[in-house]
């Protein structure tokens, strides 16, 4: 089918009345091209009513009309509308009469439109997004069309759009055998007798294999056909060589062709048992995973290509090689970047099934629609070899009970019915499904804690009795019953924050494939040791990879209660527990993970808030420590200061001025964090590793000098998004961490300000301003190119009298 963009020339306006007698567009739409994140728009504040769990932002009823001329002889083609993802509760009109809806705000659908149209006219086409219901959700979801819509077209015998599926049955080095199924429909009321062409090219064009078949099909007739196709040298798809290749489908009648469609696709094979573990072409992969949520930080929901693959390719550079979409079916345009980049992918279906989370969820719709968005998600993801995992729900406090068990045997078993080559789990929270048992379990845990004097008796406070005491809670009898019905259906089990388990499960059911399916940051030293150790554990998934919208403040490091944690309060807005903040810098924990990883051999050195020195912190499990990689704390000369150096090797040294603080043990060890309790000394500080006495590595920091440059360079200019990181540096590039201050942005030509912000958990201003602050001395410029070439002129200036300007063609 031809599929063209639908994205320009949209009307858009926020009305509630739902009983309009009289469907207009009133004057006060304005024109905007999609995607579009109209829960972006709002600006956050302090009572709204999804409070902190979409960053103080309210939904709302989001109306878009576009008006389109239809030919007349589209009464002989076949058209279809596209949508990658509405948030949520969408209905779709056809000239005033409901043509489709989908409630669920993360599911591929498409809309049949023939039947609607007035041909060689006018037509409208209306989409009503009912996001007004709150809560809603537990993160922040955007609102509105915040995914690419496209027109498809073509005759009335067609190839089925997602209907062309790759399958690699066998594959090696020497040679590879492809099983390719083609789904055609014929809309006519006439028997059409035609020849399908199904031919593998790579990327160059280069023709690999070709096949040729006849069909027969009836009126009204929708069949699927098969091909197998035997290809010699074939390059192997893998997180290391991510090689693609494109299956070209042709329909064809008497020597024309009718229809086409193209799908890439990678030739690649996944194994999986409890002895060697998980392997993909033979070769065993343990999972280096981040889970993230959905949104683009400062772009909010609206999904980009490129933003898209900006994020995975910076989670590769740092060491992850795999992602888990939190808690929902993944974009394409992520998965074409995973494909691309070579990087592993756990598409998640549900957060929900038949219990709401919040109060107006999917869990309203899970009973009827289910099934239509499982289907929907494997038929998105067939044909990309990222995915490697289906996630059948993400910590559903009902999958150890008895209809529970049920449903996620029902839901496996539809997955297994689309795609049996794919592997699936469920990502299980043990102490949430183990739900009406928990007082027994607290009760339990006290009871042995006191008897061996760890604890006061008196402690019978749940999330007291977590912070100190999981791993005694989750290896319960109650959460192991709960577990083994919640597992019977999945080729994996998922844990999520359960890898006190990983051992003892191993040697009790010795044919259970694990994946931490969710684990805390400040862990990963000590489970990745458990993944390399043993081979039925494949993998860890830290919460998480990148920082997000909503859930405020659960990473965010206090001092007082509301400023952060479990307590936060207006104005927070992130999560602030990501490796990356929202605008793609690396914080300390991410070179924490990636020494643990094995991939670091430079030290890497962050030092605690130095005025808040001796003070308790308040964190959450997800909080490694409330530190800076700065060594610049202006009026702090000569006060107690820790430094945290993380550091592979077995030694390593800190060099404060020339003169040495101390050796050190580093390394596996110590959880390769090491602590140096010093004073603080303006200067240069080293650290150096150590491996047998030899140096492996170091790193510097370095105090700033007094002058202050504001420094904004773009990352690149050929792409429709163009970033624009922005640093306050002193006069050797050194970043000024502790100074921040207030940045405007003027924008002229061939551009318009698609983000403006910084990794600040608590903006004081909306990323769609054109005011912000930097954060830590940075902050990001997102630019999106307008349908004009020729020059695009930025000018920053600050409330300190700093100006920065920039010039592109483009």
């Amino acid at each position: 089918m031809l599929e063209k963009k639908f994205n320009q020339s949209w009307k858009f306006w926020i009305d509630k009345d739902a009983f309009a007698l009289v469907w207009n567009i009133p004057e006060n739409a304005r024109e905007i091209q999609l995607p579009h994140d109209a829960m972006l728009e709002n600006t956050a504040h302090v009572e709204s009513n999804n409070k902190g769990n979409t960053g103080y932002r309210d939904g709302d009823i989001y109306n878009y009309v576009k008006l389109i001329n239809i030919p007349k002889d589209y009464k002989h083609q076949t058209a279809i509308l596209k949508f990658e993802g509405v948030y949520m509760n969408a209905s779709v009109y056809i000239n005033g009469e409901l043509a489709g809806k989908c409630p669920y705000g993360y599911s591929t659908f498409y809309v049949p439109m023939n039947d609607y149209l007035k041909y060689g006219e006018e037509n409208e086409i209306r989409i009503i997004v009912r996001n007004g219901a709150m809560t809603n959700s537990r993160w922040y979801s955007g609102g509105g069309i915040y995914r690419d819509v496209y027109l498809l077209v073509s005759g009335l015998t067609y190839i089925v759009k997602d209907g062309v599926q790759v399958v690699t049955e066998e594959a090696t080095k020497a040679d590879a055998t492809l099983y390719i199924s083609t789904e055609l429909k014929n809309r006519c009321h006439t028997v059409e007798e035609l020849l399908l062409e199904t031919t593998i090219k790579d990327l160059y064009g280069n023709v690999i294999a070709v096949d040729t078949i006849p069909i027969v099909l009836f009126e009204q007739e929708e069949i699927k056909m098969s091909q197998r196709i035997a290809i010699e040298n074939p390059l192997l798809w893998s997180e290391h060589t991510p090689d693609l290749y494109i299956c070209s489908s042709k329909l064809m009648k008497d020597g024309n062709v009718i229809d086409e469609s193209e799908s890439k696709f990678g030739i690649r094979t996944l194994q999986l048992d409890t002895k060697k573990g998980f392997r993909v072409n033979g070769v065993v992969v343990k999972l280096r995973g981040a889970c993230i949520h959905h949104d683009s930080g400062l772009l909010g929901a609206a999904t980009y290509d490129d933003a898209q693959y900006r994020q995975v390719m910076l989670l590769k550079k740092a060491g992850f090689n795999a992602i888990r979409m939190s808690h929902h079916p993944m974009s394409q345009s992520m998965l074409r970047a995973c494909d691309e980049l070579g990087v592993y992918v756990m598409d998640e279906t549900f957060d929900m099934w038949n219990r709401c989370k919040s109060d107006y969820d999917y869990g309203l719709f899970f009973q009827e629609w289910w099934e239509k968005d499982v289907t929907a998600m494997v038929r998105k993801n067939f044909n990309h070899p990222s995915v490697i995992l289906y996630s059948v729900g993400n910590e559903i406090p009902e999958i150890g009970l008895n209809h529970g068990a049920k449903i996620c045997h029902q839901i496996n078993e539809k997955i297994k019915s689309l795609d049996h080559t794919r592997y699936t789990l469920a990502s299980i929270n043990g102490v949430f499904a183990s739900g009406d048992k928990i007082d027994r379990i607290v009760a339990d845990v006290v009871a042995e804690l006191s008897k061996e004097g760890k604890i006061d008796g008196n402690v019978n406070d749940f999330m007291t009795l977590m912070e100190g005491h999981m791993d005694e809670i989750v290896v319960h009898p109650v959460i192991s019953e709960r577990l083994e019905k919640a597992c019977a259906s999945t080729d994996i089990a998922g844990y999520n924050y359960m890898s006190a388990r990983y051992k003892v499960d191993g040697e009790k059911y010795p044919n259970r494939v694990i994946v931490g399916s969710e684990t805390y940051p400040p862990d990963i030293a000590r489970n990745w040791e458990l993944v390399e150790k043993y081979a039925h554990v494949i993998g860890d998934f830290t919460w998480t990879g990148w920082d997000y919208i909503g859930e405020a403040g659960v990473g965010i490091p206090a001092y007082n209660w509301g400023e952060g944690g479990f307590g936060a309060k207006f104005p927070c807005q992130l999560a602030y527990c990501g490796d990356f903040d929202i605008t793609g810098f690396r914080r300390p924990v991410s070179y924490f993970r990636e020494i643990v990883f094995g991939f670091r051999k430079n030290p890497y050195i962050t030092v605690q808030n130095p005025f808040k020195y001796g003070e308790h912190l308040i964190k959450t499990p997800w909080i490694l420590s409330d530190s800076v990689s700065s060594w610049t704390w202006s009026g702090c000369q000569g006060n107690p200061i820790v430094v945290e150096v993380y550091a592979p090797g077995e030694e390593v040294e800190l060099v404060c001025n020339g003169k040495t603080l101390g050796k050190k043990p580093a390394g596996g060890k110590v959880g390769f964090i090491t602590y140096f309790n010093t004073i603080y000394e303006a200067g240069t500080l080293t650290a150096i590793s150590y491996e047998a006495g030899i140096e492996i590595g170091r790193m510097n920091l370095t105090t700033a000098g007094k002058k202050r440059n504001l420094v904004m360079t773009p990352e690149k200019i050929n792409s429709e998004l163009i970033y624009l990181p922005i640093e306050l540096q002193d006069e050797h590039g050194t970043i000024i961490t502790g100074e921040d201050i207030s940045l405007e942005i003027a924008v002229e030509g061939a551009a318009e300000v698609a983000g403006f912000g910084s990794g600040n958990p608590k903006p004081s201003n909306n990323y769609n301003e054109k005011v912000t602050h930097t954060f830590g001395g940075r902050a990001l410029l997102i630019l999106k190119k307008n349908k004009n070439k020729g020059e695009i002129k930025v000018e920053l200036s600050s409330d300190s009298g700093l100006k920065s300007q920039v010039c592109m063609e483009v």
